[in-house]
């Protein structure tokens, strides 16, 4: 008796279990579902969790919850000034009204809202960016322009159950046949600024080149006139010297000039001289000429100086015995290289012009 009770309650246990799972289903925390009973909505469950259907009757229907992704593919636009872009966006979106988007799309799932949200996000691109320039399109702030896509992709996309959250513009090029100009026109605009800033160059260095050897031949000139002014002056004193110390005894001028002569003359390269031993060129090296030489005096000794030229510097005073050096001026009176700023040696004393005594007349009977 009580195997027959259990061979018959066997089978209704089976049958309990299997209604019993066909009465629950699992609601995951990244899903959303729909209950339905013969196609209408009897229940939404938005929450994860354990659910409690009529086994046979009603059919569970679950959807992604998560922030999905659309990709679009690269289309043409024309912005406000007629220069034609390739454009390619991405979408994100999510399911916000599970009935509203049930009805929407039917059994179609998220692959059939998915198809239906590409037009929409395509228009809302077109419609956007061909009421702006194209500058403003290809520009580094293209937040505003995603910002109104969004928005106006949102408002078409609420008969569908879901919300639009964001769209991006991934590329924004130049169509292929119109790069080669583009580039072409760029690098033409940058060889202009180019030549434009090589120029402003050359111009600016012709400028300091100029000012440079301005600077160059004045300072020559300058350096040029000081050192001829400094010759031409100690030419001059030289020349004074000279004359002083070859004034005062005419013999020995002309003995010192045949001594350079002869010096020049008789050198080892000189291959021949022909001359009458007895001309005015030999009379020194048959005399010296010791008995026609006159020479002037020296003059007698000053008298001491009593006063120093400076009170304040003892050595510049004149000593015993000394006389003062004579000035060497000139033609305008200045002292030599008073004009080129160079201060010359005094004259040594010995040098000094003597003074020259009256003759002695000596009267005849």
């Amino acid at each position: 008796m009580n195997r027959a009770i259990s061979l018959l309650a066997l089978p209704f246990l089976v049958v309990v279990a299997v209604l019993v799972v066909a009465a629950l289903y699992i609601v995951d925390v990244r899903e959303k579902a729909l209950v339905l009973r013969f196609g209408e909505v009897v229940e939404v469950r938005e929450e994860p969790g354990l659910g409690i259907k009529v086994p046979f009757l009603d059919n569970v229907v679950k959807y992604d919850a998560r922030i999905l992704g659309l990709p679009t593919p690269p289309m043409e636009v024309t912005p406000l000034d007629d220069r034609r872009l390739v454009v390619d966006a991405f979408a994100r979106w999510q399911i916000t009204d599970v009935v509203q988007f049930r009805r929407a799309v039917g059994a179609g799932g998220i692959e059939f809202a998915q198809r239906r949200l590409e037009p929409i996000v395509t228009n809302a691109i077109r419609q956007v960016l061909g009421s702006v320039p194209s500058t403003t399109v290809l520009s580094d702030d293209r937040t505003p322009l995603m910002n109104r896509i969004r928005d106006l992709a949102r408002e078409d996309a609420k008969d569908l159950g879901i919300r639009v959250i964001d769209v991006r513009l991934t590329r924004t090029d130049l169509p292929e046949q119109n790069l080669t100009a583009t580039y072409a026109r760029m690098r033409a605009e940058r060889e202009r600024e180019a030549a434009d800033e090589i120029a402003r160059g050359g111009e600016a260095a012709q400028r300091v080149r100029a000012a440079a050897d301005r600077t160059v031949v004045e300072l020559t000139s300058e350096a040029r006139k000081r050192a001829e002014v400094i010759r031409g002056e100690a030419d001059a004193r030289r020349n004074a010297i000279y004359a002083d110390a070859f004034g005062r005894d005419p013999e020995f001028f002309a003995f010192t000039r045949s001594m350079t002569s002869y010096e020049r003359a008789l050198k080892g390269e000189n291959s021949s001289l022909v001359i009458k031993p007895e001309g005015e060129f030999f009379d020194y090296l048959r005399s010296d000429g010791a008995e026609n030489a006159r020479p002037v005096p020296l003059p007698p000794p000053a008298a001491a100086a009593t006063e120093a030229a400076d009170e304040g510097d003892v050595q510049g005073a004149l000593q015993p015995g000394e006389t003062p050096a004579p000035v060497q001026t000139n033609r305008d009176g200045q002292p030599l290289g008073a004009n080129a700023g160079v201060t010359l040696t005094p004259l040594p004393e010995t040098l000094a012009s003597p003074p020259q005594e009256e003759p002695v007349v000596t009267p005849t009977e």
